[in-house]
């Protein structure tokens, strides 16, 4: 079975979301912060209209902050609710076989087999399935 998946990168990793979750892709929008908000929730953003809770994706995955860069955002659709992610760079489309797909190794820590399904193997690379519903969960 085939699976089509939005990519994005976050430092030397790509990741990707299922494309049925996407709802637009958009270059940096300015915030609003939350005061005593957990460290990954970015703040708010007007969304012609829409206000959305902004996700730094590289603080939820433990990533080291973003250095002179302004974030892409993935608008996503989880359960009912607008969500931006905050990522590096936007890739493709790319469409994966399944049987390409691995569960994350017993040897990730906790916190990165809670944040990812797992990984598809492209040609040249590793692609990182993130799941998206436990990675906007506060």
């Amino acid at each position: 079975m085939m699976v089509q998946l939005a990519t994005f990168t976050l430092g030397d990793h790509l990741y990707g979301i299922e494309v049925s979750r996407v709802q637009e892709v958009l270059r940096h929008q300015s915030r609003t912060r939350i005061p005593l908000a957990p460290n990954a929730v970015a703040g708010l953003v007007n969304l012609r209209g829409q206000v959305l809770t902004a996700i730094d994706l590289r603080s939820r995955l433990g990533l080291t902050p973003r250095e002179d860069l302004d974030p892409m955002m993935v608008v996503v659709r989880i359960s009912g609710e607008t969500i931006s992610l905050l990522v590096d760079s936007i890739g493709d489309v790319v469409t994966v076989d399944e049987e390409t797909f691995e569960a994350p190794p017993d040897t990730l820590d906790d916190a990165g087999r809670e944040l990812l399904r797992g990984a598809y193997k492209l040609s040249d690379r590793l692609l990182l399935a993130l799941d998206t519903d436990r990675a906007v969960a506060a």
